[in-house]
This record gives C-alpha cells, sequence and structure tokens, in this order.
C-alpha cells in the first residue's frame, strides 16, 4: 500500500474505509440530515448530556419542528436511535441504539486504520 503524505491522504483513506462499513448489512443507511441528528446525539452524549426530543425539534438549523420530529420517527424505526422516559413522563430523552454505538466503534476503528495507512 502507497504511505500518505499529506494529512488529506489520511481523511481521503478513512472516508474510503468508511464507505465500506457503509456497505455491510448492520442498520438502514440515515439520510444527510439523520447523520447530521445521529452526529448530535453521539456528541451530546459524549458530553454526558441529556438531549430530549424537544430539545432536538428547536434546533432551527436542522430544518422545522415537523421535519425533525419524522427524521426522529425514521431514525427509531431504523435502530438507530431509542426513546427513554425521564421523570417528566411528558419528556423523552433520545439515546443511540447499542447498534449505533457499534457503528461508531467501526467508525473509529477506520480512523486508527487510515492513520497506519
Amino acid at each position: 500500500m502507497k504511505k500518505t503524505t499529506r494529512p488529506a491522504d489520511l481523511y481521503l483513506r478513512f472516508l474510503q474505509l468508511a464507505d465500506a462499513i457503509r456497505d455491510l448489512p448492520t442498520l438502514p443507511a440515515l439520510d444527510p440530515l439523520e447523520e447530521r441528528l445521529l452526529a448530535l446525539v453521539a456528541r451530546t452524549a459524549q458530553e454526558k448530556e441529556r438531549l430530549c426530543v424537544r430539545d432536538m425539534m428547536a434546533k432551527e438549523e436542522f430544518g422545522s419542528p415537523a421535519t425533525i420530529h419524522g427524521r426522529l420517527k425514521s431514525m427509531r424505526e431504523k435502530g438507530w436511535i431509542m426513546l427513554t422516559d425521564t421523570e417528566d413522563a411528558r419528556r423523552k430523552q433520545v439515546d443511540l441504539t447499542q447498534a449505533a454505538l457499534q457503528h461508531f466503534d467501526k467508525l473509529s476503528n477506520c480512523m486508527l486504520k487510515a492513520t497506519k495507512g
């Protein structure tokens, strides 16, 4: 394998590896907006902060509340996120499923593999 010489080469190698794992039959594919929403859920979880459906629907950068709600429903049906109860029965916490966490583990492995060339 050809040794990478520029930082961009590492990133492009990562993208190539990440595309390869997307072809594996684990979870149904996400559209670009769903991928952005998933990244928000993952970052929030990493920071040990809570994120409820209402919080996500208030994020104007993702579109209208109806659009966000529809995407969250789709992501839940595809197995990427789950909604859990909070102390307030009217609010639902958005969390990653075990399968989504495994997906991020695979992406992490792709990053490590890309840096090893």
